[in-house]
């Protein structure tokens, strides 16, 4: 796989950490998603799901930070961002994909309003709408994840997916 097209991927997946569009990545971006995720579910940050969302969105934060906060200023740029990823996760995607777990995780169980243990597809969409994806993409990403077809987003599901979309090299996606 080629160095530069594997580092424009990359880049590309920068905005989508970068919710509000401020040209880097912080605690804020990771918190602004967890808040929206809940309340597009109904969920209160003070239960047990909302709890979890956000010390999920902080532990993916401090993780992010880990790999990529070259100058230790708690702020990732897209240059910090595109250099640590491909510098870590080319060699390794499956350990990024561990520190989102606990993110993943949460959210499904936020989207899991039937506490059937795995997210409906049509929640996930809703989920990744309210994360940025246009109707489109968050329809055919969340029908992607469904690798088994049987209508629901398990845990493991979600975070194989996570890694696979920081590896995957596809025209534009």
């Amino acid at each position: 796989m080629d160095s530069a097209e594997y580092e424009r991927k990359i880049a590309f997946r920068f905005a989508a950490f970068d919710q509000d569009g401020n040209g880097c990545i912080d605690r804020a971006d990771f918190s602004a998603a967890a808040a929206r995720l809940l309340a597009e579910f109904g969920t209160t940050a003070r239960c047990d799901k909302g709890q979890a969302l956000y010390t999920g969105a902080e532990a993916l934060w401090q993780g992010m930070a880990g790999i990529a906060d070259v100058d230790g200023d708690q702020r990732v740029t897209r240059e910090e961002f595109v250099g640590g990823a491909v510098k870590r996760l080319r060699d390794n995607p499956e350990r990024f994909a561990e520190i989102a777990r606990p993110f993943l995780r949460a959210a499904i169980a936020v989207a899991d309003q039937d506490d059937l243990g795995a997210a409906p597809v049509p929640a996930v969409v809703r989920a990744l709408k309210v994360l940025g994806a246009d109707a489109g993409t968050a329809e055919l990403a969340a029908r992607s994840l469904d690798a088994d077809e049987d209508g629901v987003i398990t845990e493991d599901e979600a975070v194989s997916a996570f890694a696979a979309y920081f590896t995957v090299i596809a025209p534009d996606t």
